[in-house]
């Protein structure tokens, strides 16, 4: 699929290298292939929202599209907006999004929020404006049924790319449309797109959810981020509502405040994308740091601390350096998953840190993180970090207090306790055959329960994978099955 090798056909595992760490040492202006964002459901508009409203702000756009400075030919840009805006005038930007749902509400309160920001033509709402009724299979044949439209809407969009990269799913997995049609849809993305670098962000239930069919619609949707996803960042509902208490001030907290933490994290994962360095600067280099094998790509996001830049209302925190923030990211309680308390392996790291950064830190700080980390020996046991820049159109800081944010991706046998979660779930609904005469009028079910079997058997094997990943011998195994295969060829050849 990349040219990576961090696609669903990818062959060339990545092997392990002399370098310790690897750490950017100078900035240069690589420009980066455009990324289109695609929000499906009450969730991921709702997710997007706040994502494009922080990115508003790192740009110095206002909600109506308008640079708040002269973007002409005498004022140079230090950020990129390309990979996530089309600028259609000198001083005119719309984001290159796609806004997909099956009721009005979600999409009218996002574009109620901004002015004439996003382009009306990329808004699919269902005419039926019913919505789902938290039903996957009503979300997944409505997206069927309204596929030639919305991949039209793609399609135009891309339209309007020179060096197109890939695609960003936002949605959740456990309501009716987010799950559904975002499975309708990451079907037909791979399908017509299968050279496009796939990546969701991807919202898990919490396990007080209020949709009895949640466990249903979790387990159908994970089997199609298995295999129609190249990297899939998770959040988990639990983890959200906890670190949203700890970090606002306010105690009504709600899903307004845990969406910005969501956005928190995106704009973070995106930051060498829209201010280019020297490294990562492009979807595929910073996840191909992450993705051993095209199984494992479910990734961990942790974030420290929630500073003004992110977030409104937050709490104060101390002084931070480089050296403090990385350490903290190593923290569970800064997880946006909930972690398992055994001890767990980390695969892959990538850590982001963003603002004054003293390099001196970063290197006193890696060592630390890697004797911290429990790693197999397959693994390069590299920690990858990029030196984030902050925005200059953000306000200026009143001290140097908050200096430094810094965001974690890692690739950690911790994400399958949100996985082992929701089949445990799966389990109790579908061996009492609960709830399961919401599901009999779907196209997939038409012939009996095959779907349910099948999906709950792919994320068994996927999770499988992942206990297999901890053993030293993992990658070793899979290098024996090619010299065999190999072997084999040139045995017959010599014949």
């Amino acid at each position: 699929m990349n040219q990576t090798g961090v696609g669903k056909t990818a062959q060339n595992y990545k092997s392990k290298v002399k370098e310790q760490f690897y750490l950017p040492c100078s900035y240069t202006v690589n420009m980066t292939g455009e990324i289109i964002t695609i929000q499906v459901g009450q969730c991921g508009n709702h997710v997007g929202k706040y994502f494009w409203n922080q990115l508003l702000k790192e740009h110095g756009i206002d909600k109506d599209g308008y640079s708040k400075y002269n973007d002409d030919l005498t004022h140079i840009r230090e950020d990129d907006t390309n990979p996530f805006f089309k600028q259609i005038t000198n001083n005119r930007y719309v984001p290159r999004a796609i806004m997909i749902d099956l009721e009005p509400a979600a999409v009218t309160d996002v574009q109620s929020s901004f002015n004439d920001l996003f382009n009306p033509r990329n808004t699919w709402v269902s005419s039926e404006g019913l919505g789902a009724g938290n039903s996957w299979s009503t979300g997944y044949d409505r997206g069927v049924q309204n596929q030639d439209r919305i991949m039209d809407i793609i399609d135009r969009e891309l339209d309007s790319t020179d060096n197109f990269e890939g695609f960003q799913l936002l949605h959740s997995v456990a309501g009716g449309t987010g799950s559904g049609l975002g499975s309708s849809l990451l079907e037909a993305l791979t399908d017509r797109y299968s050279k496009s670098f796939i990546t969701t962000y991807s919202v898990f239930p919490s396990k007080q959810s209020e949709v009895v069919v949640g466990p249903y619609n979790t387990v159908l949707t994970l089997r199609r981020l298995c295999e129609d996803a190249d990297a899939s960042i998770i959040f988990d509902n639990n983890a959200l509502l906890n670190l949203t208490a700890r970090t606002f001030r306010d105690p009504n907290t709600s899903y307004e405040h845990t969406n910005q933490l969501i956005s928190s994290a995106l704009s973070s994962i995106t930051n060498s994308l829209r201010f280019p360095s020297y490294m990562y600067n492009s979807m595929a280099s910073i996840f191909s740091t992450l993705i051993p094998t095209p199984e494992l790509h479910f990734l961990t996001p942790n974030f420290t601390p929630f500073t003004p830049d992110y977030i409104i209302g937050g709490q104060r925190y101390k002084k931070n350096t480089a050296y403090d923030v990385l350490l903290d990211l190593l923290d569970p309680f800064n997880s946006l998953v909930t972690q398992r308390s055994d001890m767990v392996t980390h695969f892959n790291v990538f850590s982001t840190v963003i603002g004054e950064v003293d390099q001196n830190h970063i290197l006193r700080a890696l060592p630390k993180m890697q004797q911290r980390l429990n790693m197999p020996s397959w693994s390069t046991s590299a920690l990858n970090v990029n030196i984030g820049r902050r925005s200059p159109y953000l306000p200026p800081l009143e001290s140097r207090e908050n200096s430094v944010s810094g965001l974690m991706l890692s690739n950690t046998s911790a994400i399958t306790s949100v996985f082992e979660r929701s089949a445990s779930a799966f389990d109790k609904l579908f061996y009492k055959g609960a709830f399961l005469n919401q599901f009999e009028s779907g196209q997939l079910f038409q012939n009996g329960l095959d779907e349910f079997v099948e999906s709950r058997e792919v994320i068994t094997r996927m999770m499988e994978e992942y206990s297999n990943a901890e053993q030293d011998t993992y990658l070793d195994d899979i290098l024996n099955e090619d010299d065999i295969m190999i072997g084999g060829f040139d045995n017959e050849g010599d014949s």
